[in-house]
């Protein structure tokens, strides 16, 4: 006969062992789903300490406007990943769009003026003409790649690997026109690059945030608008967590998916506009990459491969993350080469861990 004090004894040392173990798995979890942001903050105050000019303000201000710089890009590639895809023709778009900006703000008398024959306009008429041509060229770009995605159900590596292989060609012939023979778009009206790059704010005598933080800024409050208070933004989290789902649920999977990718376009080429007058010049090589920093920038803000998951805040502490960690290789004196390895290892430990918490939750 079982001794009912002794199985009460046993079920209280199982329990507590249970318990136990829950909280150190609550524990290891809790590390292990944070550790990249641990890494981080260890790493930046280590930055600090041994270069003490990487707290001072100028170089809080470089940070805030790098971080501006590459934010739109990371707003439109956020939604595609949203979707279970990836964009690999960001990059690109951002440097065709750019050397459209500038091809039509060059200055009337600039010695390589590429398009020649254009008359030059008044200076808000030719910003708002390329803003204009940004939009169009981007989206166009979008539409395209949403189309065959949702059209053909062509994964969206494949499909934007192809269509980054277009731009490239067509950033090549671009830049061939009139006899450029690939000469790098220099040159830049004063009224395109103080609408982008003059001073918004004046820190001190020698630190100033430029203008495009504020257009950054705004970028940000319409994008949180469109995921958060709009039918749109619900329908794409819905395709994103399950497509076969939402189309049963009446979501035009098709209409989203096309409309999101065009967004995501829309918004490269805006991050093209504001390209030019912030490195000075366009060169055929422009954009090359950038969609891997938005992308590392998305995975570790919180927005999942698994789909239907993320946040606009999420997205500007990734970029955040990973422009501090930029500058904080240059001000530790890492040389450029190793700092593309340092990129490769984020992305993929981001991701990795990523994964491990959609399978822990599984």
């Amino acid at each position: 006969m079982t001794n009912p004090v002794t199985s009460i004894q046993r079920t209280v040392a199982d329990y507590k062992t249970k318990d136990a173990k829950d909280k150190r798995r609550f524990w290891v979890d809790g590390l292990l789903n944070n550790a990249l942001y641990i890494l981080m903050a260890i790493f930046i105050v280590y930055t600090a300490i041994v270069n003490e000019n990487f707290l001072k303000l100028g170089s809080i201000a470089n940070i805030i406007s790098q971080v501006a710089a590459y934010l739109p890009l990371a707003l439109g590639i956020g939604g595609c990943i949203v979707l279970t895809g990836t964009d690999l023709s960001a990059g690109r778009v951002v440097g065709l769009s750019a050397a459209v900006s500038a091809a039509l703000l060059q200055n009337a008398d600039s010695a390589r003026r590429l398009l020649s024959g254009f008359p030059a306009l008044p200076a808000w008429q030719g910003i708002l003409l390329a803003i204009a041509a940004v939009i169009l060229v981007g989206g166009i770009i979008g539409f395209v790649n949403g189309f065959f995605v949702a059209k053909f159900k062509l994964h969206p590596f494949i499909v934007t690997l192809a269509t980054q292989l277009i731009n490239y060609g067509l950033i090549l012939m671009f830049f061939t026109l009139n006899g450029n023979n690939g000469q790098p778009l220099s040159g830049l009206s004063s009224g395109y690059t103080n609408f982008v790059t003059g001073k918004m704010i004046s820190i001190n005598k020698t630190t100033s945030l430029p203008w495009y933080v504020l257009y950054a800024v705004i970028f940000t409050v319409i994008m949180w608008f469109i995921w958060n208070k709009t039918t749109f933004g619900k329908n794409m989290f819905a395709v994103g967590s399950n497509a076969e789902a939402a189309n049963v649920s009446g979501v035009n999977v098709f209409k989203t998916t096309v409309m999101v990718h065009t967004l995501a376009g829309i918004m490269y080429g805006l991050a093209g506009f504001l390209e030019g007058p912030r490195v000075g010049s366009v060169t055929q090589g422009t954009g090359l990459n950038y969609e891997c920093d938005a992308i590392a920038a998305c995975v570790i803000g919180g927005v999942s491969f698994v789909g239907g998951t993320g946040k606009i805040s999420g997205i500007v502490l990734g970029v955040f993350i990973l422009r501090i960690i930029f500058v904080a290789l240059t001000m530790l004196g890492i040389s450029p080469d190793l700092q593309y390895l340092i990129k490769g290892g984020i992305i993929l430990v981001a991701c990795a861990l990523d994964m491990r918490k959609y399978l822990v939750k599984k």
